[in-house]
């Protein structure tokens, strides 16, 4: 038995919670993995999973073991990563999940000058709305937008974005330029972004000199998808509110037009987010201080 393989197979179904998904991670055949933890758990004498039809659980023996083996596998990237950075460009694959018009408009556009600069990191690159699971998904980390719940996730800010009111010409021609917020009560009608974990609608924000407000109007449109919400504005299907970065072009084109600019609510927080108890690659270090430097500046396109 190749007891650090073992170990490693172990970690890896503790951490996606499903033995597929492990070997999935580690490159391997679901039968390898499973005789690896197999010939571990006979190796120790004790049971480390219990195994059902329907799900895996980690027995108490097998949580002991996997913090105290987690540290030693910490131990032994950490002075692999050493090594790997000294003896030059750091390789490996990255995976990254992002939303789509922040894939589209931000990264993507600038991807080519990190791939230039480090042409042996490989990324996939997952785009969507919706949440991932960074441990069962075997993601490296994910850029994302707004407040952060998950306190088990390190978090880097990497800069603010502008959220603009905007509508076609042709919308605001037929329904009129409304002068205040409030105004969007009477008779307008609202694309909202919808949650893609919730359903639920997000509220139009708006503050003017330390004044906060949310409007939560009844929606003609709800959309879950950043591209698509945006198409449907561009569609003249109503008033949204987006990111400038988004909407930048369409604006410079006459396609969309503004409205309620003396109200464009706080800048929206923007952050690179990683497991905390996953060892930071180099390829993944020199990732984000990449992120932290290029950001910025793509992500207030538009703002001013």
């Amino acid at each position: 038995m190749d007891q650090l393989m073992a170990i490693r197979a172990f970690a890896r179904v503790v951490e996606t919670g499903n033995f597929t998904r492990a070997a999935d991670s580690l490159s391997m055949p679901n039968a390898t993995l499973s005789k690896l933890v197999q010939q571990l758990e006979a190796h120790l004498g004790i049971r480390l999973l219990q195994r059902t039809t329907r799900r895996v659980t980690v027995t108490p023996e097998g949580r002991e073991y996997y913090e105290k083996t987690a540290r030693i596998l910490k131990d032994l990237e950490d002075i692999d990563g050493a090594f790997t950075a000294i003896r030059g460009q750091p390789h490996g694959q990255l995976r990254i999940d992002i939303g789509g018009s922040t894939a589209r408009d931000v990264l993507i556009p600038a991807l080519p000058e990190f791939m230039a600069r480090y042409p042996d990191i490989r990324i996939d690159l997952g785009v969507s709305d919706r949440a991932v699971d960074l441990i069962g998904d075997s993601v490296d980390c994910v850029i994302r937008g707004g407040p952060l719940a998950d306190s088990s996730l390190v978090a880097r800010q990497i800069g603010f974005a502008t959220l603009i009111t905007c509508a076609t010409p042709g919308y605001l021609k037929r329904y009129g330029v409304p002068a205040s917020p409030q105004e969007l009560n009477n008779g307008h009608r609202l694309v909202s972004y919808l949650s893609s974990d919730s359903g639920r609608a997000f509220p139009f924000r708006f503050a003017r000199q330390g004044e906060k407000m949310e409007i939560k109007a009844p929606y003609r449109l709800g959309v879950n998808e950043s591209n698509a919400h945006l198409a449907a504005a561009l569609a003249g299907l109503g008033i949204v509110q987006t990111f400038t970065y988004a909407a930048c072009e369409a604006l410079r084109t006459g396609q969309l037009q503004e409205i309620l600019q003396a109200w464009r609510p706080a800048p929206y927080p923007f952050h690179v987010v990683y497991p905390q108890n996953r060892h930071v690659t180099h390829r993944l270090r020199v990732f984000i201080d990449w992120l932290t430097e290029t950001f910025p500046a793509r992500i207030n396109v538009g703002s001013e």
